[in-house]
């Protein structure tokens, strides 16, 4: 048993080790496999790789030895296709590599390539470096592109990142190595990088910002002009000394970091300020460009929107500008003629921007006033200043309509009120006006309604509709409502906010640029497209009420141009009672004046103060309202030529008669009197249904009466009147039906003269606007004096054909049997009473009666055929009817000076 057991277990182990050979077998192919079928990628992948990178570069550009000495300059051409002018064009001043000092040098390796003088045009290592610097000190910290791929790129590429690009600058910067040595390789980096102010070269930099040459420049200098490349407009000392300082430092910190200065002279030459150190603005030279700040919103716009250098890349660029109107701007801004522009002195600045309403094409911009340097601070583009009420239309009217579906009629309390915050604020005038519409809440620029409306209508949703319009808001408070922001705005961004309005609720983001031809003819639309950012039914009903903003008692009635359908907003910002004590300045003073508004053509947006709020905009004369004699000045010129339509209501909006006063608005009655009668719009399905029932048909006058007065031969009317309800009801009174004998009353009596013996027929109707009660009459006899007698006792009847109307008394008792010489049968209700029988020489003749209404009437008229010789009067008189003075109205008129916001 002992030996089968035995050879059991040994059979099993066999048995096991063959297992084991088996499995170690096994692994030992599967690796030989996976090692195999690597190889074969990587020679598939390498083969690929190589296939793809000779694919990429087979037309990559030749090393042409005058592109890597001078740049291509860029063309930009106005609207209609001409040329306004270069861009990149060599102003320079060329520095050889023997004479640029090793400050410099130094500077510039350590901030752009500090392992420059050990690769091969392409260094992996310094690449690296970059990728950790950015994400240790922040995006700029380093470079990874090498110096010669900076030479290559500025030189025959486009700026776009893309594979093709990058792969073909990598080729020709191992190229370059090749061909050239370091040094003119270094040479023609120095000579060829852009350093704004239109210029290139770090020796042309030296001179502007500094008036030096290259070899005196310190360590501080040096440092900020050797970090300029990278961004030269927004590192600009002159226009950003605050992010020029910052990159300096920056720069200083990688020269201690690659041991080319010790720590103490980083920490001294950080201690240098930029702003201080640059050359003074009156020492810089000026190079008188008309079209200076439109060129300036090109370049940015570029520069923002794309990946192409307009200084080195040879574009054509077609751009939006009208250079008539471009010229006026730069005339109204500059004029010395305060009979066009009543400026206060030299240093109050203006920023102006005028778009085609409909595109948001810039057609003009306007920087800034005297200003005699190098592409100067644009006060259209650049500034953030707090918008003030022109805000309004923006966060507070124009959400309440779309969102809660306000009429223009809407009520709302101007009243004090607090924000939520249980802070105070107050109206312009520290008065409130109680109840009133939104549209005239905005005409009148009212606080209180405005910081309501906002509240109403939410935070968020208001947030929303301004950055719909472009307005750039990271939050949002309740003081944003009447212009109080942390950070503000710009022209520009107003310009573009209100042209939507005028769009029927689209908004294009302003533009400078229309297209870009590339060096190789490809053309590139760079024009932003449309989008809808509100209801049309909005748009139009913000634009009517801003149109109220110009009428009368407006506070934008200087922006009117006779003629011209505009809607428009006035804004001014305040100080801080802090700030008024610390800086000494009025409670009268503002340091911003706006002035924004559009028609179905243009729209513009113009600001008005200093550089620094330091300085007041004074209430004397005209100085708060700069920004509207602009506005009107600037419309007025660019319109002339033109048609201006009217802003059409859309669809979307119905007309409706509103009560005035009523609180929630109802429509009018037919007998609402027309002065509590206005006129608004409503979002369709969104109108006042109730009919007014406060006024209902007048009623008719009662207790008319009519007195004779025989002292003076007058007659008085007199009535009652029951008016509750209506303060401006009026009386039409008529006498006999005649015109001549009409009048419009105020008051319930009336007086007017009488002839003796007549009749008279008074009727009289109370009436408010086109409202009309009932008429009602009363008749009055007027005696003939004492004495006298009836006149003529013809036997038969006047046939005459005489006029009527004439009054003539004969002074002799008519007792002719003849016709008497009228055209018209004689009714005379007086009769004859001489005591003489009367043979009158000659007929009665009035100028529009017939022989007279006073004819004699004896019991019989007579009928004979022959012209009597009795019984008319010479020169009939129509009797005079009183016209009473109209006592005065119990409207004021009240003369009132408008708003400062």
């Amino acid at each position: 048993m002992s030996d089968q057991y035995q050879s059991r277990e040994e059979r099993r182990k066999q048995l096991q080790a063959k297992d084991t050979k088996k499995a170690q077998k096994k692994p030992r192919g599967l690796f030989k496999k996976i090692f195999l079928s690597l190889v074969v990628l990587g020679i598939v992948g390498i083969l690929a790789g190589v296939g793809t990178f000779a694919y990429l570069v087979k037309d990559a550009p030749k090393l042409d030895p005058k592109l890597l000495k001078d740049p291509i300059p860029s063309k930009i051409l106005d609207k209609d296709g001409k040329l306004i002018t270069e861009v990149g064009a060599v102003n320079r001043e060329y520095v050889a590599y023997k004479d640029i000092p090793k400050v410099v040098e130094d500077a510039v390796l350590a901030t752009e390539d500090y392992r420059f003088y050990k690769h091969h045009g392409i260094d992996p290592i310094r690449l690296g470096g970059a990728i950790l610097a950015n994400f240790q000190h922040g995006f700029g910290a380093e470079g990874g592109s090498t110096i010669t791929q900076q030479v290559v790129k500025n030189a025959f590429l486009t700026q776009e990142k893309t594979l093709k690009r990058k792969v073909q600058e990598a080729w020709l910067a191992y190229e370059l190595e090749q061909q050239y040595t370091k040094h003119q390789i270094f040479e023609m980096y120095v000579n060829k990088v852009y350093v704004s102010e239109n210029s290139h070269g770090l020796a042309t930099a030296a001179e502007i910002y500094y008036g030096k040459e290259l070899k005196d420049l310190t360590l501080a200098e040096a440092a900020q002009i050797a970090g300029m490349p990278q961004s030269p407009n927004n590192y600009n000392p002159f226009n950003h000394p605050d992010l020029a300082e910052k990159r300096r430092n920056i720069v200083l910190s990688l020269m201690y970091k690659h041991g080319y200065i010790s720590k103490q002279e980083m920490e001294e030459a950080q201690k240098v300020s930029v702003a201080t150190d640059v050359l003074k603005e009156e020492k810089r030279k000026v190079d008188d460009k008309p079209y200076e700040s439109f060129v300036d919103a090109v370049i940015d716009e570029v520069d923002d929107t794309t990946d192409f250098d307009i200084f080195t890349d040879g574009l054509t660029i077609y751009t939006t500008l009208d250079k008539d109107a471009q010229t006026h701007v730069n005339e109204i801004l500059n004029t010395k003629d305060s009979s066009i522009i009543p400026y206060p002195d030299d240093k109050f600045q203006a920023g102006i921007v005028l778009l085609d309403t409909k595109t948001a094409e810039i057609r003009a911009i306007g920087g800034g006033r005297n200003q005699q340097v190098q592409r100067p601070f644009n006060y259209a583009i650049d500034t953030r200043r707090q918008p003030g009420s022109t805000i309004k239309p923006v966060l507070d009217y124009g959400p309440a309509i779309e969102y809660l579906n306000w009429g223009t009629y809407q009520m709302i309390d101007d009243k004090p009120i607090t924000y939520s915050s249980g802070k105070k604020f107050g109206n312009w005038d520290q008065k409130y006006k109680g109840p009133m519409t939104i549209r005239t809440a905005l005409q009148l620029s009212r606080n209180s309604p405005a910081v309501q409306a906002l509240q109403q209508v939410g935070l968020d949703n208001a947030k929303d509709f301004a950055v719909n319009l472009g307005i750039p808001l990271k939050e949002i408070y309740e003081s944003y409502a009447i212009g109080g922001f942390q950070t503000g705005v710009s022209p520009l961004q107003m310009a573009g906010a209100y042209a939507a309005f005028g769009n029927n609720g689209f908004y294009t983001k302003p533009h400078a640029v229309r297209k870009i031809k590339l060096r190789d003819g490809t053309m590139i639309d760079t024009a932003p497209k449309p989008k809808v950012v509100m209801k049309d039914s909005t748009a139009f009903m913000v634009t009517d009420m801003l149109k109220s903003v110009l009428v009368s008692p407006g506070t934008g009635v200087r922006a009117k141009v006779p003629g011209l359908p505009i809607a428009g907003k006035t804004g001014t910002t305040n100080y801080t009672d802090q700030e008024m004590e610390e800086w000494n300045i009025k409670s009268s003073s503002v340091p911003d004046a706006w002035f924004t508004g559009y028609t179905t053509q243009y729209t513009a947006s113009i600001w008005t103060g200093y550089e620094s709020r330091k300085t007041p905009i004074t209430a004397v004369g005209s100085n708060q309202r700069i920004s509207q004699l602009l506005f009107k000045n600037l419309m007025a010129y660019v319109s002339k030529d033109i048609n201006t339509p009217d802003f059409t209501m859309p669809n979307s909006v119905q007309k409706v008669r509103i009560e005035k006063g009523t609180m929630p608005a109802v429509l009018a009655s037919q007998y609402t009197p027309s002065s509590q009668v206005s006129i608004e719009y409503a979002v369709k399905g969104h109108a006042p249904k109730r009919v007014s029932e406060k006024y209902n048909k007048l009623s008719a006058p009662s207790n008319l009466a009519a007195t004779y007065d025989k002292t003076n031969g007058n007659v008085v009317v007199t009535w009652n009147y029951n008016n509750t309800a209506n303060k401006d009801i009026q009386f039409d009174i008529t006498i006999d039906g005649t015109n001549p004998n009409h009048s419009v009353q105020i008051g319930n009596s009336f007086t007017f003269k009488t002839n003796p013996g007549e009749k008279y027929t008074i009727s009289i109707y109370a009436f408010s606007g086109t409202n009309k009660s009932d008429t009602v009459h009363t008749s009055i006899d007027i005696p003939q004096p004492e004495g006298q007698t009836d006149q003529g006792t013809g036997t038969n009847p006047g046939d005459g054909t005489g006029n009527d109307g004439a009054t003539g008394n004969g002074t002799g008792n008519g007792n002719g049997t003849g016709n008497g010489t009228g055209t018209g049968n004689g009714t005379g209700t007086g009769n004859g009473t001489g005591t003489n029988n009367g043979n009158g020489t000659n007929n009665g003749t009035g100028s529009n009666n017939g022989t007279g209404t006073n004819n004699g009437t004896g019991t019989n008229n007579g009928t004979g055929n022959n012209n009597g010789t009795g019984g008319g009067d010479q020169g009939g008189t129509t009797p005079p009817v009183s016209t009473p003075v109209t006592p005065p109205s119990s409207q004021n008129t009240e003369t009132r000076e408008e708003p400062t916001n």
